[in-house]
């Protein structure tokens, strides 16, 4: 992308779409109140963001390009984009946008609880394939906050604006926490055969030449090898197992581990190299955090 927006302030994407900005830090941008015949990306590629951004897909022929790819989304689907993200719009020739797009700037959080929680929203950082996609009476849900959000946006401010406003959105937020345990749940059966796989692809990992080339295995390396993000992956696997993704890469780790140390000919120092650690002391520091020996203990109990 050549030409790209960089979308600073919540005004400077609602400029963009020539929509009223109702509050410098939040607004709602209502797409069945939009003048379609302007609607247009002035020669932009692509947009980076610098806020965050909601985006409720109602309309078909929607697509959006990300990572240089493109995706469809029809009615009902939930996009988010968080700070330092790039997105680039393509819109089917026939496609009139339809729904919402809720834009927030980091700003707005400054001295509320939400400022400490905002990064437990993961979805901020997923890829946009990996979407929410609403059920019917998860839409009305989502609406009746906006609908609450844009309320208190078109009222006189008083001291209980933002207190209201954040308020709305923490709790939005957490029912999109909500629907997305809901879609891990209905997908359960592809994330555990993912989940498989990525078990074989740990296991294919250890005994190849890739830890002393590439180091110790990283959440990042095997969400690329599904083609996700990596937010998106590590939730994945701590719905299906309990453990974060690099817990579990870690157990896995030592498990290879209590092998190679059965192996008197093999110093601590040569097993900490082939399984990707630069230094043997910090290998020896988390098998004997993991096991409770050190590995020189652990060989010498068996």
């Amino acid at each position: 992308m050549e030409n790209i927006l960089h979308v600073n302030s919540v005004s400077d994407y609602f400029k963009l779409r020539n929509y009223e900005v109702l509050h410098p830090l939040i607004s709602i941008l209502d797409y069945s109140k939009f003048d379609h015949g302007q609607y247009s990306n002035k020669g932009y590629d692509g947009l980076h963001f610098s806020c965050y951004a909601v985006f409720l897909k109602d309309s078909k022929h929607c697509k959006i390009k990300y990572g240089g790819k493109s995706y469809d989304y029809d009615e009902g689907t939930l996009v988010f984009i968080g700070p330092d993200q790039t997105v680039g719009l393509s819109p089917d020739p026939n496609y009139k946008p339809e729904g919402y797009a809720l834009m927030f700037h980091p700003d707005l959080l400054q001295g509320t609880d939400l400022a400490k929680k905002i990064h437990a929203y993961t979805f901020f950082s997923y890829s946009v394939k990996e979407a929410l996609h609403l059920s019917t009476r998860e839409r009305k849900i989502i609406l009746s906050l906006l609908d609450k959000i844009q309320f208190e946006l078109e009222q006189n401010m008083d001291k209980h604006t933002k207190k209201l406003i954040v308020s709305n959105l923490e709790l939005l937020l957490d029912y999109c926490l909500r629907f997305y345990d809901r879609q891990f749940l209905t997908r359960e059966v592809a994330h555990q055969e993912s989940l498989e796989k990525f078990d074989s692809m740990l296991g294919d990992y250890f005994s190849s030449e890739l830890p002393q080339k590439q180091g110790l295995p990283s959440v990042s390396y095997f969400a690329d090898q599904f083609h996700l993000s990596p937010n998106y992956f590590g939730d994945m696997v701590k719905k299906e197992t309990g453990k974060s993704a690099q817990e579990y890469i870690q157990n896995r780790l030592i498990e290879v581990a209590k092998e190679k140390v059965f192996d008197p000919s093999k110093s601590v120092s040569e097993i900490a190299y082939e399984l990707g650690f630069k230094y043997p002391q910090h290998f020896s520091r988390l098998f004997k955090q993991k096991v409770g020996h050190s590995p020189n203990e652990f060989r010498n109990l068996n």
